[in-house]
């Protein structure tokens, strides 16, 4: 037998995709118990970790270019 068939379907790691809806939902607040257990029973840590400052540096980023978006159009 191979290993995929020898590992039960729980097993398996997360995907990139669920990954970075977890730590969107977890950034906005909305994280559910489920997705919760689910993130610390299959996650790796250093993917949330990697996901979280990436996203957290994005938003930034973004804020601040919102903002001096708007300052340069009030002509400040």
């Amino acid at each position: 037998m191979n290993d995929s068939q020898d590992k039960p379907q729980n097993e398996e790691p997360m995907r990139l995709r669920d990954t970075l809806q977890s730590v969107l939902a977890a950034a906005l607040g909305v994280q559910s118990n489920r997705a919760r257990e689910r993130d610390f029973a299959k996650g790796k840590p250093s993917h949330f970790i990697v996901l979280g400052i990436t996203f957290t540096l994005l938003f930034v980023l973004i804020v601040l270019g919102v903002v001096k978006l708007v300052l340069h159009l009030a002509g400040v």
